[in-house]
């Protein structure tokens, strides 16, 4: 579970609320009128620009920057010079009943075991990490539109009420401060929805495609460098290149 993102969120309402509170009623910024347009404008834009297959998606894709973790690169890396160490003991063969936990440096595991050529090897895996390239685009996709869409509905609400409001002008200055008001938060819902549950989302689901790319990569090179039958160490120093230089292990070590 990613506790920064729950902190995150919890803390981007707790200071909207407490600001709220600082200087009037949490009454005053419920509109349902409001809602209606930013929610549901953004809900239809949704359904409009995406299939119903890819919109499926979009809630466990959401739920993923909580209970997500990174993989790390360092255990992976461990990991791979332990296999590099037995199959340089034993023979690549040997790799075929090792219990490998991570499903992807599983099935590289299994294509080395089976005397698959390098370049087979690459290729299979390379289409594995660009399906899921894809799969990941798509949702953080989603999530930066819904981000963009925010904004344009609140303004668009914002429009509607200021049109009802010159309808009824004769009302007097407290009714037009009250029409105004209203008028208002639509573009405050959609500020609010854009900047803190959706850009900071994707942005999170970002990070996480990416670490997830990386660590793809490493088994790739780290599993070709098995198959050559490169000694652990020197594969080991291949695969720190991909840590920074802080995190990698010293020579002597």
């Amino acid at each position: 579970m990613d506790i920064a993102t729950v902190i995150g969120l919890v803390l981007g309402i707790a200071s909207i609320i407490g600001s709220i509170l600082a200087g009037g009623t949490l009454g005053a910024f419920i509109d349902a009128p409001s809602i209606i347009v930013v929610g549901g404008g953004v809900t239809a834009a949704v359904f409009v620009k995406w299939p119903m297959a890819q919109i499926k998606t979009l809630m466990p894709v959401y739920m993923k920057s909580i209970f997500n973790t990174a993989p790390e690169p360092i255990a992976i890396i461990e990991r791979i010079q332990q296999l590099a160490d037995k199959a340089r003991k034993e023979s690549v063969f040997a790799l075929e009943n090792e219990p490998v936990e991570d499903e992807f440096m599983q099935k590289a595991v299994k294509l080395a075991a089976d005397n698959r050529p390098p370049e087979v090897i690459t290729s299979i895996l390379q289409l594995e990490i660009d399906a899921l390239g894809d799969r990941h685009k798509t949702g953080i996709a989603i999530l930066e539109n819904v981000a963009a869409d925010g904004p344009a509905f609140g303004m668009i609400g914002t429009l509607i009420g200021l049109v009802i409001m010159l309808q009824n002008l004769s009302g007097g200055p407290e009714e037009l401060g009250k029409s105004m008001a209203v008028a208002i938060l639509t573009t405050f819902y959609g500020a609010v929805l854009a900047n803190l549950f959706a850009n900071p989302v994707a942005n999170k689901l970002k990070f996480y495609s990416e670490s997830e790319l990386l660590k793809m990569n490493i088994v790739i090179a780290g599993i070709l460098g098995i198959v050559a039958g490169e000694n652990p160490r020197v594969i080991r120093e291949k695969l720190d290149s991909f840590l920074p230089p802080a995190q990698r292990v010293k020579e002597e070590e």
